[in-house]
């Protein structure tokens, strides 16, 4: 089997440093993706993909990231489910990354 993606595209939103309860920090984020071909109007849309980062690597993101910093990520799919509240079940599907490249400086940040 095999369970890998690639994906360079820049944050959508600042990212914020969270704990497990046993102390493990994560990070959320969004991926804006472009795609590699034009649409009717002759624009590119993106996709916009959900990444889970973990330990050092969510805490280097969260330091040296912000909202429109280009990044590139390999990782692997993931999905879950839980339930939400009045017992409808929702079904996620991630990306969880295991290796982060920053391809660009965070704006005031010295070379």
């Amino acid at each position: 089997m095999f369970n890998q993606v690639t994906l360079v595209g820049r944050l959508a939103r600042v990212p914020d440093l969270r704990y497990t309860t046993d102390g493990v920090a994560y990070t959320h984020l969004v991926l804006a993706v472009q795609r590699s071909f034009r649409n009717q109007n002759g624009e590119f849309d993106a996709d916009f993909v959900s990444v889970t980062v973990w330990r050092k690597n969510a805490e280097n993101t969260v330091q040296y990231c912000e909202k429109g910093t280009l990044i590139g990520i390999t990782g692997r799919v993931q999905t879950r489910q839980y339930e939400r509240d009045g017992g409808k079940k929702v079904f996620l599907t991630e990306i969880i990354a295991d290796r982060i490249r920053f391809l660009q400086r965070k704006i005031g940040a010295p070379s």
